[in-house]
């Protein structure tokens, strides 16, 4: 495990928490409008300041009392074997875990929530289930089987948890959301559209992207939000 980054305090990222942001290296997707191509790719990677586990888990004691919660993202952190066991450490100094997750081991992902080692989950749906763009930005041993078993899973409500989707323009249209809501959706269901900022991509054609307007993703929201408990822009 290669711990790439730390923001020491963020009122966003976790919902009604005040919380620290942990960023694990290395990623089984290839999304090219992706703005963390430092924790992607391995040539970016090799190039990354790293942090000792052993000083992270001294901030997390020195912040005991003013932080709730950290939130574990990438990356992916699921496709670190000690992921576990590196939750456990946080859970032991009694602090929340957020794990954000593109939902590629679904396997990894049960046995956090069974053992309740995390307590809040926030999986990118990346586009509509049958849009062969999804399959294009796995890595090989990755299937679309895999991140349905993700989505079904959390469905059933063993955590708290959200769905949220980086809307690109030229890349998303209002179909794809549609066909989204129809998969995702479910009366506990909180649904996210965040729209793309175009800066430092991983493919630099993207930086040259304007953005959707932001009436056009309320709009969609309102237009899908009968499928969700919440629909909402960010």
């Amino acid at each position: 495990m290669i711990i790439a980054g730390l923001q020491k305090t963020t009122l966003i990222d976790y919902p009604g928490k005040i919380a620290c942001v942990v960023f694990l290296a290395g990623c089984n997707f290839r999304c090219p409008w992706c703005y963390s191509a430092e924790l992607v790719l391995p040539l970016k990677i090799a190039k990354q300041p790293r942090m000792a586990e052993k000083d992270f888990l001294d901030f997390l004691r020195d912040r005991k009392g003013k932080l709730d919660g950290v939130v574990i993202c990438g990356g992916e952190p699921t496709i670190n074997k000690d992921l576990t066991q590196f939750v456990q450490k946080i859970k032991n100094l009694g602090f929340f875990v957020k794990l954000d997750t593109n939902g590629s081991n679904p396997g990894m992902l049960k046995d956090l929530v069974d053992q309740k080692l995390i307590d809040y989950v926030a999986m990118d749906i990346k586009i509509s289930p049958e849009n062969p763009v999804y399959q294009n930005l796995m890595q090989e041993g990755i299937t679309m089987d895999k991140i349905k078993q993700s989505v079904e899973f959390l469905k059933r409500g063993s955590i708290d948890f959200e769905f949220r989707t980086t809307v690109v323009n030229t890349v998303h249209n209002k179909e794809d959301f549609l066909e989204i809501a129809k998969w995702i959706g479910g009366e506990n269901v909180k649904y996210y559209l965040q729209n793309f900022r175009a800066e430092k991509t991983i493919d630099p054609e993207f930086e040259k992207i304007e953005p959707h307007k932001d009436e056009w993703l309320k709009n969609i929201a309102k237009e899908i939000s009968p499928h969700f408990k919440i629909c909402q822009t960010r």
